[in-house]
């Protein structure tokens, strides 16, 4: 015979209450009454004997009723036969969720975390001493029960990622039949969730213990994003913060706090409503070009892992433009403005290295491109760059303009011939406000406008996106896709003879635009540990001194922590995986033979903010009749993972313990009730 819970056979100590009492009633003098009266009161003849034997009686019961009574706490079960066999060769497997939506409150005490380690602590004593188990995603191998219990009381919750519809958690899981697997989790609902339940093992027993959480309220930050990727320092910055309830709670009167740094720049209060979301902007201000750690801190409780939320904000570097013309057609446009790094080339003296450096190339009324322009050209669309083509009227080598657009995925172009001998001019429509090109670029604009007038020489087949147009309907701007970047293609020359746009306000809006939108930056204001990869620019002075040395990885550092992601350097692009081991949200640095060459900031899975879980019934229903194997608890509080078991690997005997403590009470009932004889009455002695 076993216990579930031996613990408990310290209430045998409750038997010596009964023997106390019984020996406190031996020293109690009894009264017998006496008279000398005619009338004699009648009394209870007892000998010495039978009242002792009916005291010992009443001992025993009283000393029984309480033996059983502690047994019945203490769960006893008879093993069965093949207890023996499992005990020394079974290998039992038991998952763990750790992930940080296990810090929800559970119905019964504490987080769903301890209620689940409760249940496995429970589940190892059953087993018993010689008993090995496997402890998924947590290392050790093969544990007894000793360890196996260290092992448990090491798992901690609120960055841990063994979720259980993670597949990799079920890695090392092998298929003997004598394998039983326990998996105790809140069973949170997700797509890959449904997944993984049609791929339980077949041939093992496999029990589910959902965790049941309390009804609770969770808001945390769903994304942070600016209004414009160029991030400037000392200009005013809309941050964006979209925050979600991912509770069964409303959301009343929460505090947000927004910080830069260690100082606070903003604070609101949001109601959100269960599984709704709530969008803040809040104006933001960087004091220089640093590197600017942020975080959106909300005061929610009781789930505490994702109330701050990490984001960086770095300053844009000044924005490369390199014109290639003749003339300077866009110097005094971009040479005044501190925002862009202005440099002219004329087509005989290009220096392709600061080419392939460059956000912005214009290509101002070329007469022609050789082939080694176009391929630079083409290159540098390939890496993200932006390219702008102003046509030339004149009709020489056009052909070169032919290869290039080929070469760029625009081939169609059509040239107007007639426009070239005789420019007639077409005004320019007015600009769409509500296009993304011209998003925030104009205030209020009067009814009458004088647009500009282009004579148009260039006309594409190929669909791109339509900037500015003309009066009757044809593209005067239009962009289009090429490789990771963009190119603008104007439709006339801005030679006076052909447009009057050079003298326009509108010139200068749309070259900014264009300088704008030609700066990319992989990095993101923030990451989710859960990202597939990530992707960074590594300056070229890092990657000249890697090339020499040979030192090419990047790691990943936070604190005392350091990483090393399996990556893959492209160019100027250093691409990694996020590794498994990374779980804790906060600020990493991204380091490159010692230096510094990113910092990015990771936040927990937004998944994981979701506590909505599947029911008992909903875990049959996904599983199907196609698993008998995998049973679910109806309740998977640890007393109920025990008792099942111990119903699997022996005969319970608590239900005895419960019926032989009654009968024992009854038995003490009917002694202190029957026990007694009857009194006999002795006739009054009647005096002479």
């Amino acid at each position: 015979m076993q216990f579930l819970y031996p613990e408990f056979l310290w209430g045998l100590l409750a038997v010596g209450v009964p023997i106390v009492i019984h020996l406190l009633q031996l020293r109690r003098p009894q009264r017998i009454i006496f008279t000398n009266t005619s009338f004699i009161k009648a009394v209870e003849l007892t000998t010495v004997r039978r009242r002792q034997l009916q005291e010992l009686l009443v001992l025993l019961a009283r000393a029984l009723a309480t033996l059983f009574l502690v047994l019945l706490f203490c769960q006893p079960f008879i093993p069965a036969e093949e207890r023996g066999k499992e005990g020394n060769g079974q290998l039992t497997a038991v998952l763990v969720d750790n992930s940080p939506s296990m810090q929800a409150p559970s119905t019964q005490r504490g987080t769903l975390l301890q209620e689940a380690v409760a249940g496995a602590h429970l589940l190892g004593k059953a087993y018993g001493n010689t008993a090995r188990f496997l402890l998924l995603k947590h290392r050790g191998g093969k544990l007894g029960s000793v360890a196996y219990k260290q092992k448990l009381e090491e798992i901690q919750t609120g960055t841990g990622n063994t979720s259980w519809d993670n597949e990799s958690a079920y890695y090392g899981l092998g298929n003997n039949e004598n394998q039983p697997l326990y998996i105790f989790s809140d069973f949170q609902k997700s797509p890959t969730g449904r997944v993984i339940l049609t791929k339980l093992p077949t041939n093992a027993n496999v029990v589910l213990v959902p965790q049941k959480g309390r009804s609770a309220s969770n808001i945390y930050v769903d994304s942070v994003w600016l209004d414009d990727a160029f991030v400037r320092s000392r200009i005013n910055l809309g941050l964006h913060i979209r925050l979600r309830n991912g509770g069964s709670e409303q959301v009343a009167d929460c505090p947000v706090k927004v910080l830069l740094g260690q100082q606070q720049v903003a604070a609101f209060r949001v109601n959100v409503a269960a599984g709704q979301t709530a969008t803040s902007v809040v104006q933001v201000q960087l004091a220089d070009n640093q590197l600017v750690l942020g975080r959106v801190v909300t005061e929610d409780m009781p789930v505490t892992f994702d109330n701050t939320y990490y984001f960086t904000l770095q300053p844009a570097t000044a924005i490369r433009v390199l014109e290639i013309g003749a003339v300077p057609l866009a110097q005094q446009a971009y040479a005044n403005e501190p925002l862009f790094a202005y440099s002219f080339m004329k087509p005989q003296q290009v220096n392709y290295a600061k080419l392939q450096q460059a956000n912005l190339i214009l290509l101002s009324e070329l007469s022609q491109m050789d082939a080694g322009l176009r391929q630079a050209l083409v290159q540098a669309t390939k890496r993200g760059g932006s390219v702008v083509v102003i046509p030339t009227g004149k009709t020489l080598n056009r052909a070169s303009y032919h290869e290039f657009f080929r070469a760029l995925g625009l081939g169609g172009e059509q040239w107007n011939s007639a426009a070239t001998n005789n420019p007639v001019r077409q005004e320019v429509a007015l600009p769409n406000r509500n296009t993304p090109f011209f998003k925030d670029v104009f205030g209020a604009q009067p009814k009458q406008v004088a647009m500009p007038q282009a004579a148009p020489v260039l006309s594409w087949e190929r669909n791109g996106t339509d900037i500015l147009r003309l009066r009757a309907g044809d593209s005067y701007l239009t962009e289009f896709e090429s490789g990771s970047g963009k190119v603008f293609v104007f439709a006339a020359p801005f030679d006076p003879a052909y447009s009057d746009i050079t003298a326009h306000a509108l010139l200068v809006p749309v070259l900014y635009r264009l300088g704008m939108l030609s700066y990319d930056t992989n990095q993101q204001l923030a990451y989710r540990v859960t990202a597939p990869s990530v992707v960074v620019d590594v300056p070229r002075e890092q990657r000249d001194q890697a090339e020499v040395k040979g030192e090419t990885a990047v790691r990943l550092v936070r604190d005392s922590a350091v990483f090393i992601p399996a990556q893959r350097v492209q160019g100027a692009e250093v691409r990694f995986s996020i590794p498994t081991e990374m779980t804790s949200p906060g600020f990493y640095e991204v380091q490159r033979q010692g230096k510094r060459v990113a910092t990015l900031a990771f936040n927990a899975d937004r998944h994981e903010s979701e506590l909505s879980a599947y029911s008992a019934d909903e875990l049959r229903a996904l599983i199907g009749p196609n698993h008998p194997n995998v049973r679910v608890l109806d309740n998977g509080q640890p007393e109920a993972v025990a008792r099942y078991q111990a119903e699997q690997t022996g005969q319970p005997l608590w239900r005895y313990c419960l019926l032989l403590a009654l009968a024992c009470l009854f038995a003490e009932g009917m002694l202190l009730r029957f026990g007694r004889p009857k009194a006999a009455v002795v006739p009054p002695i009647v005096a002479a």
